[in-house]
C-alpha cells in the first residue's frame, strides 16, 4: 500500500512495508543516544545492513562525538542494504509533551533532510521516528514529521520522502493526516 502526494517540486509518499528492502539514497534509523543498535526499525536496520560494519562505523562516529542528542542527525554508509547510506537520527522519549518533544521531533526529521541535501541524497526513507518505544502519540507525531518533510521538500532538501510504516492501522492513520497537509 502507498499513496503519494506533491510537495513543492518533490514527492511525499506513505507505504506500508519493511524499510530495510527500499532502493532509496538513503534510509533513516531512528536510533539510540549511542547508536549502539536495539529493537525495533532499529535493530532491523542493524541487522540488514551488517551489524558488524554497521555497529564499527557507529562507535566510530560516537567516539568523535561522545553522544547523539534528541533531534541531531548523522552518516554512515548502508553496507548491505539497497539504500547507500543510513541517516541516524534520536528522537524524543514522550514525556507528556512538555519537555521540548514537538521541537526536537521536528528537528529531527529536518536535520536528517538537511544531511541527505548535504551529501546529495535524493530519495530519504524513512521510519515513525519515536513512535515505538519512546512512546510518542502517532498522531502528533505524524503531523510533526509530515509538516517538516513537506516543508524540506518545498525546500528542495529532496526530491523525494518516503514515510515507512508497519502495519495497516499506521498506514491509514499516516495517510489521512497526510492528507490534510499535502
Amino acid at each position: 500500500m502507498q499513496k503519494t502526494w506533491s510537495a513543492g517540486p518533490g514527492r511525499l509518499s506513505v507505504r506500508e512495508g519493511d524499510i530495510t528492502r527500499l532502493d532509496v539514497d538513503a534510509i533513516v534509523n531512528a536510533a539510540n543516544s549511542r547508536l549502539a543498535g536495539g529493537g525495533g526499525v532499529d535493530g532491523a536496520i542493524h541487522r540488514a545492513a551488517g551489524a558488524n560494519r554497521l555497529q564499527a562505523a557507529c562507535r566510530e562516529i560516537i567516539r568523535e562525538i561522545g553522544s547523539l542528542a534528541p533531534g541531531e542527525a548523522v552518516i554512515t554508509p548502508g553496507f548491505d542494504l539497497h539504500a547507500s547510506h543510513i541517516i541516524h537520527t534520536v528522537g524524543p522519549i514522550w514525556h507528556g509533551g512538555n519537555d521540548n518533544e514537538p521541537g526536537l521531533l521536528g528537528n529531527a526529521y529536518r536535520n536528517s533532510l538537511r544531511l541527505a541535501h548535504e551529501h546529495d541524497l535524493r530519495t530519504v526513507a524513512f521510519p515513525a521516528i519515536s513512535c515505538g518505544a519512546y512512546g510518542y502519540p502517532v498522531e502528533d507525531a505524524a503531523r510533526i514529521a509530515l509538516s517538516a518533510l513537506k516543508q524540506g521538500l518545498e525546500e528542495e532538501l529532496a526530491r523525494e520522502a518516503v514515510m515507512v510504516l508497519h502495519g495497516e492501522t499506521a498506514f491509514h492513520t499516516w495517510s489521512r493526516i497526510a492528507e490534510d497537509i499535502l
